[in-house]
């Protein structure tokens, strides 16, 4: 009997003891990476280009046009969309974008995206432009 009186605390403080133990605390994840990439390209009078890029993960994309020669105060189209591997399916657009102007859209997925920008009637010679696209 007195054997047992010895092992009911024991039992009780292990069992107690075991309920106190801390939950694992969740190892942080690191914030994503915004990847910058800058593309160059002449449009056309009429005309278009499209550059292909690929997000790794979902969330914000924008397209900023950066420079544009030789006359920078005209307005081109500027487009985000997805890329089918032929062309860019349009999703988002400005018809009325100028240096600085800034297209924003949201990536719900990895994969391949696109930008295209365009002539919306306003030139009157092949313009050169940069455009920076921030991505995840």
């Amino acid at each position: 009997m007195l054997r047992r009186l010895i092992l009911a605390p024991t039992l009780v403080a292990a069992v107690m003891a075991a309920g106190c133990s801390e939950d694992p605390v969740p190892e942080p994840t690191p914030d994503p990476v915004v990847i910058s990439e800058t593309f160059s390209g002449t449009v056309t009078v009429n005309g278009a280009f499209t550059h292909p890029f690929t997000v790794t993960r979902a969330g914000a994309v924008t397209a900023q046009v950066t420079a544009l020669a030789p006359d920078d105060t005209i307005t081109l189209g500027v487009a985000l969309g997805t890329w089918n591997g032929i062309a860019c399916q349009v999703v988002i657009a400005s018809d009325a974008a100028k240096l600085s102007s800034t297209v924003p859209g949201t990536a719900t997925a990895p994969g391949a995206l696109c930008v295209r920008l365009y002539d919306v009637g306003g030139l009157a010679a092949a313009t050169t432009y940069d455009v920076k696209v921030d991505h995840y």
